[in-house]
């Protein structure tokens, strides 16, 4: 493995068929699904909803980040929630819920960041900043500001998870 092969993904160069403005988010979703799958490797099914100090479960964050990634891009394309999509929402602290796997949930997660990928890729520039409502109250943002946002949101729980795991197991042991 080549030293570009460890760097970030940031820094291995930019993503082919993504306008320049949109690097960095592509990138961070890249990130997240690399950092992701390191950390559930080998995550025991018994932890996935365990809570320390009252936190967020991995697995609330596991349906989180896919269910806000969905979200997110769906109103980037100016569309609104479906009654699925609204059902996953409801059903993403519950470990009872479908998806209740580590498997199952680290995969939806990685197909919901190669869907991100392709809606990246199919975005124009004059596109950018055209405003989308978001939400029932159709609050307004833009395309960009929406992009951003889930890269960010994604960043944010992933840093939870990652704290999340490690301390979980190290109560475990």
């Amino acid at each position: 493995m080549s030293s570009i092969d460890k760097a970030e993904v940031w820094l291995r160069g930019p993503l082919p068929g993504l306008l320049p403005a949109l690097q960095p988010v592509g990138h961070a979703l890249l990130q997240a699904r690399e950092e992701l799958e390191d950390a559930m490797e080998g995550f025991p099914e018994k932890l996935l909803w365990h809570r320390p100090a009252g936190a967020a479960a991995v697995g609330f964050h596991l349906l989180h980040m896919t269910g806000v990634l969905d979200r997110l891009f769906t109103y980037a394309k100016g569309q609104q929630l479906t009654a699925l999509q609204l059902n996953h929402l409801a059903a993403e602290g519950k470990p009872a819920g479908e998806g209740n796997t580590v498997q199952y949930m680290v995969e939806q997660f990685r197909l919901e960041v190669d869907n991100a990928l392709a809606q990246l890729k199919a975005i124009k520039e004059d596109e950018l900043f055209e405003t989308r409502g978001v939400g029932r109250a159709q609050i307004p943002s833009t395309v960009t500001g929406l992009l951003v946002h889930a890269a960010e949101h994604t960043m944010r729980h992933l840093g939870q998870l990652l704290v999340t795991v490690k301390v979980v197991k190290m109560k475990a042991v």
